[in-house]
């Protein structure tokens, strides 16, 4: 196939008069024109897919089509928010994973002391259940009776006093006279039941205390000690375990929430590495986004400056290696796509230098549409060595999917769809005309070729 081929008309007819044309032999050709953009092969979005960090003020930035070498800065936002940031974000991990080491320690402190402390409590309420029980069957009567016993003791000592004073004063009397070592014993005895009223008389008292007051008292205490020891267990049978559940809780909650903050502070880390973008290797540095086979700048680029702000989550920039195939991008009608098959061979055209022809070739095609409805398609070129193209350059594509060099072809409002078919209207040597059912082929639009039903030379009517 040659240039040729491309610049010939798709008919070639005979008029015999007007709304007549004789037929002919003749080549026949389908093409389609498409506008294509340059783009490169390999791509490397300059995106900002950051987690949490939700600012980027740029710094500095390459100029738009400005060639890099490997390493340089393509893009320098401003970091000391972000810094400041992840210095207090560390700072609270730390408190966060010492807070769950102490707790973790508590924990494991209340799991072995809980069932201790229990044991203890059980034995602190069976002893003072049986030191109660002791005091209601045994030391209760016992002590009364010892309380008893030593008053009657002392009364007894009283008695046995006054009994010998007694005595004394009956075997002293009858001597006249009293000897001074006779009233010394007798002032003895005196004193000795003296003492010993006093003490009847304080005894008397610890009794009647021991028996209205002191032992009442103890049988109150020791009661409610019983009572209380067996609550205290009661309720420590329920609290305990909670607590160490309550425990359990808070530290399962501390794990998970240490767990998010690290893994917000490795997200952190992780934004941080986007606050500079350096090439990867030589190349070209272009502002705007290179998405789906189409360049597009937009509003964007106005923010593409120092003291601006790129956007997050969205292609802003990219890298062109300097390596990078070129390729054309274009985007094809439903109709154009069904004709457009993979292999399918044509020009190119660069917008302004007309005069070169690009040979393409259909490389890529997609069967299914783009958002705008069209197909994307990608055609890989012979480059020329005089020509030198730039990403996001426009062209214009030829591309011939069908070619017959002997067909016999109509104009396409010659053909009508009727019962029988496609039909056309054949002038018969009489003057007369007829209807002739015949077989289309392909149709590049003002032009349909016709495989059978007619001939070459027959005179066809055009309505």
């Amino acid at each position: 196939m040659t240039a040729f081929h491309y610049l010939l008309p798709t008919l070639l007819i005979t008029a015999a008069h007007a709304g007549e044309i004789t037929l002919a032999v003749k080549p026949f050709t389908v093409s389609h024109n498409l506008k294509a953009t340059v783009l490169p092969e390999t791509v490397v979005p300059i995106r900002l897919d950051a987690k949490v960090w939700p600012t980027f003020e740029i710094v500095s930035i390459a100029n738009h089509g400005s060639s890099v070498k490997k390493g340089e800065s393509l893009i320098v936002f401003k970091s000391d928010a972000v810094d400041e940031k992840i210095a207090d974000t560390k700072q609270a991990l730390t408190a966060t994973e010492l807070g769950l080491a102490q707790a973790e320690l508590d924990l494991t402190t209340l799991e072995k002391n809980i069932p201790e402390q229990l044991a203890r409590m059980e034995r602190g309420a069976k002893i003072a259940a049986e030191e109660l029980a002791y005091f209601q069957t045994t030391r209760l009567d016992a002590s009364k009776q010892d309380a008893d016993h030593d008053l009657k003791r002392q009364k007894q000592i009283l008695a046995s006093y006054q009994e010998e004073l007694r005595q004394l004063l009956k075997m002293y009397k009858a001597d006249d006279i009293t000897e001074d070592t006779e009233e010394i014993i007798l002032q003895k005895q005196k004193d000795a039941v003296e003492l010993a009223e006093f003490a009847v008389r304080m005894e008397t008292l610890n009794h009647k205390r021991i028996h209205e007051v002191t032992l009442p008292r103890e049988l109150i205490a020791l009661t409610e000690k019983r009572d209380d020891t067996a609550l205290q267990l009661s309720k420590a049978k329920q609290d305990l375990p909670r607590s160490l559940e309550l425990k359990k809780i808070e530290v399962d909650k501390m794990r998970v929430s240490l767990k998010r903050q690290r893994e917000d502070f490795s997200e952190l880390e992780q934004d941080r590495k986007l606050f500079e973008f350096k090439a990867p290797a030589d190349g070209l540095f272009y502002h705007g986004s290179i998405e789906n086979g189409t360049w597009s700048t937009g509003d964007l680029i106005k923010t593409l400056v120092p003291k601006g702000a790129a956007p997050v989550g969205k292609t802003f920039a990219n890298f062109i290696p300097s390596a990078t195939t070129l390729m054309i991008e274009s985007f094809a009608t439903q109709a154009e796509a069904e004709e457009l098959k993979k292999g399918a061979k044509g020009f190119a055209m660069l917008t302004g230098t007309e005069e070169v022809l690009i040979p393409v070739t259909l490389s890529k095609s997609s069967d299914i549409p783009a958002a705008h409805g069209t197909y994307p398609m990608t055609f890989s070129a012979e480059w020329p060595k005089s020509l030198t193209p730039a990403p996001g350059q426009t062209l214009d594509v030829k591309v011939i999917t069908y070619e017959n060099e002997k067909a016999i072809t109509v104009p396409t409002k010659a053909i009508e769809l009727g019962a029988k078919g496609w039909t056309i209207s054949v002038k018969l040597a009489d003057g007369k005309t007829e209807r002739r059912v015949v077989t289309r082929g392909k149709s590049n639009g003002e032009t349909t070729e016709i495989l059978t039903g007619v001939e070459a030379d027959q005179v066809v009517i055009i309505p």
